[in-house]
């Protein structure tokens, strides 16, 4: 538990997440003890944990290829009865309305707003899930003791500190006139998965997820220096076939100079540009963990958050005056890969497949 409740706090120091507005049968029983209630998670969950900010679990990105204009938008669905346990007050950092919503609606705006809905349905319904997951956490810990900055909410809808979320107008914006057809995608992603979440040990897990890994996925210790051990590095070879997989970005000399001298402390650069970025470390599954920056010593999240970089996974050269910074995978790397999660369905995996892979000893339970 303390290795979690590290690891959550540091999330926040990290990353941000990043907004999804640049990439794109019948209910199967879950295993593991269903209809635990949410009293027994929340006494599970630590007061200490809810100091923690829990956002940057998320890094994902779509592309407007993947919103093809299919239908005419929809009108909303009417709102299902809500139990205690199936409600989730979302604070609309926009405006300052708290919105009071099912769980469903919820889950349903999450997917919408951080996988492709061109994905294959048992994608869409692992994301389901980890949602599901992330937003039950949050609700407990701001049941056990509540941030005065949400107003009285669980959630917010700041992408910056939260998962994303998109409500039924912003999801209409978003999608235009393919609006009807992917939220009812996700409604279904949703509904075939209803009330399952994730969980290690009794306690739902920390659900991070990702849009690509370079191939396999990182650990939270190399990402977050704090193990986890659901949060191991997998195989997610199907990633090196995504679409801007590879991907360059080139700055001058002088670019590279003013970032380096206004953002690394303790950077001194050399008469020579090829010696100012030195990579020495890479995790298991490529990520720059050791790297000096002006001679400074730095991490490779460090760096890619200066540099905004796609991943850690990266190789510095430089010649003519510029440096080129070449990347794999798309994210912290961390948990579930949302395009692996996608190649796995289309290979006929289902949901609970994708989960126990990305997700290592997890568990899926009914709250």
């Amino acid at each position: 538990m303390k290795d979690i409740l590290k690891i959550t706090g540091i999330f926040a120091l990290l990353l941000a997440v990043i907004p999804l507005f640049a990439l794109f049968s019948e209910k199967d029983a879950v295993t593991g003890a269903a209809g635990t209630g949410g009293s027994a998670f929340a006494a599970k969950l630590s007061a200490a944990e809810t100091v923690f900010s829990e956002n940057a679990y998320t890094e994902t990105e779509q592309t407007s290829a993947d919103m093809s204009a299919v239908s005419e938008t929809a009108a909303e669905t009417d709102a299902p009865e809500k139990d205690d346990e199936d409600i989730i007050k979302v604070l609309d950092y926009t405006c300052g309305q708290v919105l009071e919503l099912s769980m469903r609606d919820y889950v349903i705006g999450a997917v919408l707003a951080e996988m492709p809905a061109t994905y294959n349905i048992e994608a869409l319904k692992a994301q389901a899930v980890a949602a599901r997951t992330y937003a039950y956490r949050q609700r407990e810990k701001q049941r056990l003791s509540p941030d005065p900055l949400l107003m009285g909410a669980d959630i917010s809808n700041d992408s910056s500190r939260y998962q994303a979320y998109f409500t039924p107008a912003r999801a209409k914006e978003f999608y235009g006139s393919g609006y009807e057809i992917y939220s009812e995608k996700a409604a279904e992603a949703v509904d075939l998965t209803d009330r399952m979440i994730l969980v290690y040990e009794g306690e739902p897990i920390v659900a991070a997820f990702h849009s690509m890994s370079s191939g396999r996925t990182e650990s939270a210790e190399t990402v977050w220096g704090s193990a986890v051990d659901y949060l191991v590095p997998v195989d997610s070879s199907g990633d090196e076939d995504a679409p801007s997989y590879i991907e360059e970005k080139i700055l001058s000399e002088n670019e590279c100079r003013e970032i380096l001298e206004n953002s690394v402390n303790g950077a001194e650069l050399s008469s020579d540009p090829e010696n100012w970025i030195v990579i020495s470390q890479r995790s298991a599954s490529g990520a720059v963990t050791e790297m000096t920056a002006g001679g400074a010593e730095i991490s490779g999240g460090e760096f890619r958050s200066i540099f905004s970089l796609r991943s850690a996974n990266f190789t510095v050269s430089y010649k003519d005056g510029e440096f080129t910074f070449t990347t794999k995978g798309y994210g912290h790397g961390v948990g579930m890969s949302q395009f692996g999660a996608n190649t796995m369905a289309e290979n006929g995996k289902n949901f609970k497949e994708i989960l126990y892979h990305y997700y290592t000893g997890a568990e899926l339970e009914e709250y």
